[in-house]
């Protein structure tokens, strides 16, 4: 027995050895001892077999780039022919809202490109030239944005046939530039507190608009300082009554057409008073503005009325019963905006993340005595800092491109449940990719050192123009107590038999296979391919939603009986926001891993399934405390989760090159000198003047 347990010390050592060189060795599945060198790829025989070769760009960008690439192509190819309309890297406020208004007239006017056609027809069309337009300047494809997903998005879906024939063509073709005037100085998020009136006045059957004091003026309101010359406001109806009556009725928050700016002279109208918003931190070339109304009349057809009308004798009638359900209608028209957000946001984080590890490629620094220098690429902190995002850009492209399909399945059918759906989907993308975004830029800028600091190498110009992306169209932390509200109601409905909408189908089956204590032979199972399931990988995120969900809905329970319904929510607002957050990553994963295996490349389906491994793996260690404390994970998977990560990182660094330039981006977007495929340093170089 001496013996036997004198030979064992030495082969614990070459176990150990051996996981250091190869995570997927593990006695959990009593495999024999093998020592692989990690550029041999590892994971057992079957994850070996995983493991692509080789990645082929073409076939890879082919079937991430969508049917609509060619339109996308089309803006580039222009404006790359008219580099007389390129935005500047030093660029006053003034100018660069000129510019952005010529480089909008010229991609519709002269490019042939009609977007409120796009969105009437083919709304994921619209959302790549929205796209491509932000790959141009950012503030382009704000401007566009504001000009057709808000100021035209309410004409042609809060409005009737008659708001279509008179306004449709004059938006799409940019002869009637306009406003979206919802926010105020002092309501924001809170539309239903929203304080500007539209008071109906029969006699002269007219709304009138105006700003009852300082706290309701419009403010943020883009085209409102210098190009607009409608608005579409945002206002409470108010009705008199009858005059035994007395007094007036508030019919809630509805939508009027109204003109600020005469189309011949662009003189400001009567009754209106418009004030520039001043130099903002990013996003210059939009030209935000602050709206007051004193009695400014409008007639009574510049209602917006598909949710709620007025006849000439003061008669109100609406398709729906209460002010709650007209209002919830009213802006779950408007969702498009939080769509074209995630969207572009992700085409952001698309350009960080190629320039980020472009140059990472390239600089060399440091390395083994008395060798040559080595790429900072092949560092494992850097590795560490990149390829979980880039796997993470891969996750959210195929995630929105879903959202978007679903968004022009709601167009067209109108279905309940698709529209509740798109409401939460697109409030809970919006709110989780665009600060993932956010701070994922402040990365990459560190990523690249001192070059990264120069704003020729763009990090700064995305970082301030994309900053905003978390608070229009919804600040995000309201966004996912929207999605952590539906989430309470649909696990209500969940127990009280009703049907669930698509995205919640998960919380279809049994809470209690989530709930009840976990397998304990499951919890240690650490071997690579019990790891890289894909059925392993979703049942933990869904599990860690299933879990907080099941626990917020008993904490607000508990606390509404002592501080009621508002001090209840707010007592567990961050548990809700995790929850949120939590459920919109399972999301994510499940159409990720969706992609992975529609995919009909054999070896790209390979190199999608390494980049989807990493990234469902990497949110599971960022959050291990939570499966620890739950018993979920046990002490030694949890090092194999973190061993394995730190492994994927490292095999998606041997694809890097390829994996950025699969996104298809031209130098027009790049732009940066450091993120250039070829040569970078050379235009560096000359971009300073040697």
């Amino acid at each position: 027995m001496a013996k036997e347990g004198e030979g064992e010390a030495p082969l614990r050592r070459l176990r150990l050895l051996s996981l250091h060189l190869d995570p997927s060795s593990s006695s959990s599945y009593g495999g024999s001892l093998a020592l692989v060198p990690c550029g041999g790829g590892g994971g057992g025989a079957a994850a070996r077999r995983r493991r692509p070769s080789a990645v082929s760009v073409a076939e890879l960008t082919e079937y991430m780039r969508g049917r609509h690439r060619g339109i996308q192509m089309r803006v580039f190819e222009f404006f790359a022919s008219r580099p007389e309309l390129a935005t500047p890297v030093e660029v006053a406020t003034a100018e660069h809202r000129e510019i952005c208004m010529r480089q909008l007239s010229a991609l519709v006017r002269e490019a042939g490109i009609r977007p409120l056609s796009l969105m009437d027809d083919d709304p994921s069309a619209y959302f790549a030239v929205l796209e491509a337009a932000g790959g141009v300047d950012i503030s382009l494809g704000v401007k566009l944005g504001v000009q057709y997903s808000l100021w035209g998005g309410t004409v042609i879906n809060l409005g009737t046939e008659k708001h279509r024939e008179k306004y449709f063509d004059g938006i799409d073709n940019l002869d009637y530039p306009g406003c979206f005037a919802m926010t105020e100085l002092h309501h924001g998020s809170n539309v239903q507190g929203l304080q500007t009136t539209a008071t109906f006045d029969p006699l002269t059957d007219e709304f009138i608009i105006d700003t009852p004091n300082d706290g309701a003026i419009k403010w943020w309101i883009g085209n409102a300082a210098v190009h607009g010359k409608f608005a579409t406001v945002f206002a409470k109806l108010i009705l008199p009554l009858q005059e035994e009556a007395g007094g007036s009725a508030d019919m809630g928050v509805h939508a009027f057409i109204v003109p600020i700016r005469d189309l011949k002279t662009h003189a400001v109208l009567p009754g209106i008073e418009i004030h520039d918003c001043g130099h903002k931190i990013g996003l210059n070339g939009v030209d935000n503005g602050a709206l007051r109304f004193r009695s400014v009349r409008i007639p009574r057809d510049n209602l917006l009325n598909r949710f709620g009308d007025l006849s000439k004798d003061g008669k109100y009638t609406s398709p729906l019963p209460t002010v709650n359900k007209r209002f919830a209608a009213t802006l779950g028209e408007l969702v498009g905006g939080r769509v074209g957000i995630a969207y572009t946001s992700v085409s952001v984080l698309k350009v960080a993340v190629t320039i980020a590890t472009r140059y990472s490629l390239l600089r060399h620094q440091f390395g083994p005595p008395k060798e040559p220098e080595v790429s900072i690429l092949d560092y494992q902190s850097h590795q560490h800092k990149l390829m979980p995002m880039l796997a993470s850009t891969y996750a959210f492209h195929f995630t929105t491109l879903y959202l978007v399909d679903k968004y022009s399945e709601m167009k067209k059918s109108h279905d309940d449940d698709v529209v509740a759906d798109v409401h939460a989907l697109s409030a809970g993308l919006k709110a989780y990719v665009t600060s993932y975004t956010a701070k994922s830029l402040s990365v990459c800028r560190e990523a690249c050192g001192g070059h990264g600091y120069a704003a020729v190498n763009r990090f700064g110009i995305l970082r301030n123009d994309h900053d905003i992306f978390q608070t229009f169209e919804g600040d995000n932390t309201v966004l996912l107590q929207q999605v952590a509200a539906d989430l309470l109601k649909q696990y209500k409905e969940k127990f009280k038999g009703g049907t669930l909408t698509v995205t919640w189908n998960y919380l279809r089956e049994s809470m209690a296979s989530y709930l009840s204590q976990p397998n304990p032979v499951t919890t240690r199972w650490e071997g690579t391919d019990h790891l890289r399931d894909p059925n392993f990988q979703l049942d933990a995120f869904r599990y860690r939603t299933s879990r907080l969900l099941q626990s917020v809905a008993v904490r607000i329970r508990k606390h509404t009986k002592t501080l009621g319904g508002f001090g209840a929510w707010n007592r567990c607002l961050n548990h809700l926001l995790t929850l949120a957050e939590s459920h919109i990553e399972s999301v994510i994963l499940a159409k990720f891993i969706d992609a992975v295996q529609r995919c009909p490349d054999e070896n790209t389906r390979g190199v999608l399934k390494l980049l989807c491994d990493l990234y469902a793996l990497d949110r599971i260690w960022k959050d291990i405390g939570t499966y620890r404390n739950v018993d979920y994970v046990a002490p030694n998977k949890a090092k194999a989760i973190h061993k394995l990560t730190e492994y994927l990182s490292f095999q998606v660094r041997g694809f890097a090159r390829e994996l950025v330039d699969a996104f298809d981006l031209p130098d027009l977007v790049t732009r940066a000198p450091i993120g250039m495929q070829s040569e970078a340093y050379s235009q560096y170089t000359q971009y300073i003047g040697f």
